[in-house]
Parts: C-alpha cells; sequence; structure tokens
C-alpha cells in the first residue's frame, strides 16, 4: 500500500507532514484536497478509518466554518459532511493514510505513529522545531 497525504501546500503543519513522510519513507501520493475536492464516499471512509467525526474533523480557524453556523452544538454531522462537499477547506488537514492506519496529523509528530520510524530519530520542522519519533 502507498502512502497517501491529503495536502494544503498553503499550511505549514501539511507541509511537515509530507516533509516528515518523504524523509523517513517512500514518496507518497499527494492529494491537493482544495483543487481536487471531496465525495461523499471518500470522506465517510477517512473519518471511519482515522476514528473521526466530520465534528471533530471540522477546521475551525481560517474557514468559513464559523460563518457557515457549523461551530453551533446543535449543527449534526450530516450538515458539517455536506458543507466539507461544498467547502473542501472545512476539513482539517491533513490526513496520512499508510498501511499502519489513518490518521488526522496534528501536530505534525502524529505522522510518526503511521510510519516506521526509529524511537529517537529526530526532524526539523520549516520553523526550526526540532521533533523526536516516540
Amino acid at each position: 500500500m502507498s502512502i497517501v497525504i491529503h495536502h494544503n501546500p498553503e499550511c505549514g503543519t501539511s507541509r511537515n507532514v509530507l516533509e516528515i513522510i518523504r524523509a523517513f519513507a517512500e514518496a507518497p501520493i499527494v492529494i491537493e484536497y482544495l483543487e481536487t475536492g471531496w465525495t461523499r464516499e471518500q470522506l465517510q471512509g477517512l473519518f471511519a478509518a482515522a476514528n473521526l467525526t466530520p465534528r471533530t474533523a471540522l477546521r475551525t480557524t481560517k474557514s468559513p466554518a464559523e460563518e457557515l453556523g457549523l461551530t453551533a452544538p446543535s449543527v449534526d454531522d450530516e450538515v458539517i459532511l455536506e458543507a466539507m462537499l461544498e467547502h473542501p477547506v472545512l476539513v482539517n488537514r491533513p490526513i496520512v493514510c499508510t498501511q499502519k492506519g489513518v490518521a488526522l496529523c496534528r501536530p505534525s509528530e502524529a505522522v510518526f505513529s503511521l510510519l516506521d520510524v526509529p524511537s529517537g530519530q529526530t526532524y526539523t520542522k520549516e520553523d526550526g522545531e526540532v521533533i523526536t519519533a516516540p
């Protein structure tokens, strides 16, 4: 199975995760979901595999989530999912798929659990922060 990253090149966390994958694993398949959009089946499958719900995967910062009224506790997951299909930016990122599983990799070091990175290995993020594989 290839590694797949659902990536936004404008996001620092997403860029860091992509570079961590490239540094410690094979070259991933990169899906720029802001360009390609999402399908209902794709999101439902990713969320189920990552143990997420539309609400827990909702990006609330730097997105129109609040303007669209999606942050209110009374909004159900189906409404959020529909909005995500219409506005791909509402899905938090990056979501990474490997043989070890699927995860929303925020913070970026969360990707280590999806890769075969020896404990103690370090990576320097683009902002200069050094992170260590657990």
